[in-house]
């Protein structure tokens, strides 16, 4: 049987660099890339690839659409990216990210059910965040087993995605894996985000806009680290069961941008402290201890290491900063 595999969202950052490691690493699979190109979303992410894959502009949420789509490719396989992913927005926009997250969400398990048939072993695959489990105090981790506790309209949206992909393996026998990453950072990423958003800034000698103290920790995992863990739960994964996928690399938001001003050479002068966000959750951080275990995955990149090469990708990729 041929593996004719869909991913959504593959023009965003996450999705596109899962399409050149993925397309690298299994150059026998027919890959389908589907993605509404919103603001976030970039052909030129895909340029590397364009050429291995077939892309398709089309919105999620279009049920005709991903029924023709599933059916025109005869797709055996989803890794399901597409989603709307800034908080900030969220706050101001909160009924996007519903309507993409959940209804696009739940648009792709019921055509995927209807092309499968119930107790298929296709695999559906949903790409998720820890941000669902809510917020950590100074100890601890999150591991599956972490009560789903989301702060903001963007993570409820995607704790909702979640429980709607579990749903569909417990009522329909959907062969499913669910991950929950920490912050990616690396290549291809909106300059909306924290790193590229402080690169742009302190490369433009303009003032770098830091909520609260600053002292809020995140767990950041290089992209391409997340990417092999995809890859690893997509074709291992035990069917019905949720990951999660942590780079062990807690650090406050103020270490990442001075950091950031340090590596180019620039003023923490720049630095300007601003109103909180609402409801910002002070801490993530994941224990990875079941992929790790049972399927073999660590993270290999060292912050110290990623957060160079990613510094020195932007710079040298301006465009990406527009």
């Amino acid at each position: 049987m041929e593996n004719n595999i869909l991913v959504t969202g593959a023009a965003g950052f996450i999705g596109a660099n899962f399409a050149e490691y993925f397309v690298a690493k299994h150059p026998d699979y027919k890959v389908v890339v589907v993605d509404k190109l919103t603001y976030a979303g970039n052909m030129d992410n895909l340029k590397n690839v364009i050429d291995k894959i077939i892309f398709e502009k089309a919105d999620i949420c279009d049920f005709e659409k991903m029924t023709e789509i599933f059916e025109k490719y005869d797709i055996n396989g989803v890794i399901h990216f597409a989603a709307e992913s800034h908080v900030d927005n969220s706050i101001k926009t909160p009924f996007i990210f519903t309507q993409t997250n959940v209804l696009g969400t739940h648009t792709l398990l019921e055509v995927a059910k209807r092309k499968w048939g119930e107790g298929s072993l296709n695999k559906f695959m949903h790409i998720s965040t820890d941000e669902v489990y809510g917020a950590l105090g100074e100890d601890g981790f999150f591991t599956e087993m972490s009560p789903i506790k989301p702060s903001s309209p963007y993570s409820a949206s995607k704790a909702s995605s979640d429980l709607l992909v579990k749903a569909y393996h417990e009522t329909y026998k959907m062969n499913i894996n669910i991950t929950n990453c920490s912050n990616n950072y690396g290549p291809y990423q909106h300059n909306e985000k924290l790193i590229p958003h402080m690169i742009k800034l302190a490369l433009n000698d303009e003032k770098l806009p830091v909520y609260g103290t600053g002292m809020n920790v995140r767990d950041w995992l290089y992209v391409e680290d997340h990417c092999e863990a995809i890859d690893i739960v997509y074709h291992n994964g035990k069917n019905g069961e949720r990951y999660n996928v942590g780079g062990h690399n807690e650090k406050r938001n103020i270490e990442i941008v001075k950091l950031i001003l340090k590596h180019l050479n620039k003023p923490e002068s720049l630095i300007s402290f601003v109103e909180d966000r609402k409801g910002h959750d002070f801490r993530y951080a994941i224990d990875p201890t079941k992929i790790s275990t049972q399927l073999g995955w660590l993270p290999k990149t060292k912050f110290e290491d990623g957060i160079i090469k990613t510094i020195d990708w932007y710079v040298s990729h301006p465009e990406w900063l527009k």
